[in-house]
């Protein structure tokens, strides 16, 4: 008796023993797992598990960071420079942007930056004016267009992200992503010191700007530069018209001047070309008084020059880039790394917001990222439904840029004027595009259907009270010019997604079951 009480005794240690030891090798095993291990040049690294890997914190990394983050993703971050950015483009967002804003739940981060509220266009030529409002009289009081110093609404935006627990930012330069068997697994950085280090996640989002290094490994990239911007910041002055944008149809291309705080208007210059007059030598000064200043309206033209003479002239290229994506398991791109357009009309911020909420609304169902090869199928519904949204911003872009150039085509000049004063008119005339071109309206046919109404009111113009053959055949060529600026952007941009998006099978993919 005593020796089997004995043994019962044993017996219940021995359990103990091994049940501790059993909890401790699983501890050890899970957090094994929920660590990742990588080594490269004899350095082992370490890092958390993450969800979901974003390249770049510009407005779309910074507002995807956040959007993400608020679902309960464990996001990690990587931006090359985390100080403010100073940038002379990203400067205005439209009122159909600042609607996605709120949808996102990141209309605040427009708030303590001197934001200034816009509610249209007024557009110059010719010593004549004539004033375009967004149609916002069905919308809350507050929805308005939002200009602003572009590194003052990151800046917002990435204090917002990283204020969430499961958001990290952290500062690198991501130099490649790592691919396993055609499937990306995450990416290779370098920190500031030159330490170079991995990181690994499920689903990996290229966001990292028009310049991005990495957006060949995931699409078919066909990058135009039509132009090129000159930057001045104007001071002490007051816009013709207040809290609109201001579009001078000059020569050779369009003039800009919007208000970016309470004292400064930012004026950007269209340069055509790839080059443009050099700032060091004096010929960028002298090109702007000579060429551009008789051209701006009177009350700007004294803090123009002034701004010239302080020499604080910044250039940029103009880069435009319809989206080619080669779906690629475990990534995706997105913002200017994805898709751009000339940015004359403000439309790249409400393009990658809109794409934002979509892919939140596609990724929210989704429980497990892990099998790469069905999100990845899932995730072509992405291409397809972002398409009449992004498509009509883009087309509009680059067709109002080439219609508002300068050209020694007299039918092209014909459809410049004719643009102008179609614009006029008012009404249904000046109301459809506008909404178009603030994101309100975000259909491809509504958009065809103005452009080839205003070639058409070209046509009428010249073949009115009297045709003449001249007359005539310029009328042929005007509608012949105008196909031709239209028809390649929308063929570039896909004229079945665009146009005929339910005939495309990726736009009923469903969600992968877990």
């Amino acid at each position: 008796m005593a020796y089997e009480y004995i043994f019962g005794i044993f017996a219940c240690f021995l359990g103990f023993v091994l049940f501790y030891y059993n909890t401790r090798t699983n501890k050890t095993a899970a957090a094994a797992a929920s660590t990742v291990v990588s080594a490269r040049n004899g350095e082992v690294t370490e890092g958390t598990a993450t969800d979901i890997i974003i390249v770049g914190a510009g407005v779309a990394g910074a507002a995807l960071a956040y959007t993400l983050g608020k679902d309960g993703r464990r996001v990690r971050v990587i931006e090359r420079d985390l100080n403010e950015p100073d940038r002379i483009v990203g400067e205005l967002l439209q009122p159909g942007g600042y609607l996605k804003l709120i949808e996102l739940g990141l209309e605040d981060c427009v708030d303590e930056i001197d934001a200034q509220r816009v509610f249209g266009y007024a557009l110059f030529k010719d010593g004549k004016n004539t004033k375009l409002s967004y149609p916002l009289e069905n919308f809350h009081s507050d929805v308005a267009g939002r200009s602003f110093h572009n590194g003052r609404f990151i800046q917002r935006m990435r204090h917002k992200a990283a204020s969430l627990p499961n958001v990290s930012l952290e500062q690198g330069s991501v130099t490649s992503l790592i691919e396993e068997k055609g499937t990306v697994k995450g990416i290779q950085y370098k920190t500031k010191d030159g330490q170079e280090f991995m990181a690994y996640a499920p689903l990996t989002i290229v966001c990292d700007g028009g310049f991005s290094n990495l957006r060949r490994s995931l699409s078919n990239p066909k990058v135009d530069v039509p132009s090129c911007f000159v930057g001045l910041i104007l001071e002490n002055c007051e816009l013709p018209h207040a809290n609109h944008g201001h579009v001078i149809i000059a020569d050779p291309s369009p003039i800009l001047f919007y208000p970016i705080s309470s004292t400064e208007i930012r004026c950007l210059v269209d340069v055509p070309g790839q080059k443009v007059p050099s700032v060091s030598n004096g010929e960028m000064a002298h090109y702007l008084k000579t060429t551009v200043a008789p051209q701006i309206p009177p009350q700007l033209y004294t803090a123009f020059i002034t701004a010239v003479n302080k020499g604080n002239i910044r250039t940029m290229t103009n880069r435009s880039m319809p989206a080619a994506p080669q779906p690629t398991p475990g990534a995706l791109l997105l913002g200017d790394a994805f898709n751009m357009r000339h940015p004359l009309t403000g439309g790249g911020m409400t393009v990658a917001l809109s794409d934002i909420v979509l892919l939140r609304d596609l990724l929210r169902p989704l429980h497990n990222l892990h099998d790469a090869s069905a999100l990845c199928r899932y995730l072509e519904s992405f291409y397809t439904l972002r398409k009449p949204v992004a498509s009509t911003i883009n087309t509009l872009a680059g067709a109002l840029y080439k219609v508002f150039s300068a050209s020694a085509d007299k039918a092209r000049e014909e459809m410049r004027e004719a643009c102008f004063d179609y614009l006029s008119l008012g009404g249904a005339f000046s109301e459809g595009p506008i909404s178009l071109l603030s994101g309100l309206n975000p259909h491809p046919i509504s958009l065809v259907l103005h452009f080839f109404a205003v070639a058409i009111y070209g046509v009428g113009r010249l073949l009115l009270p009297f045709p003449s053959p001249t007359r005539i055949w310029t009328g042929a060529r005007l509608i012949s010019g105008a196909s031709g600026i239209i028809f390649p952007i929308i063929r570039a941009e896909g004229v079945r997604q665009m146009f005929f998006p339910a005939t495309v099978p990726a736009y009923y993919r469903a969600p992968p079951v877990d």
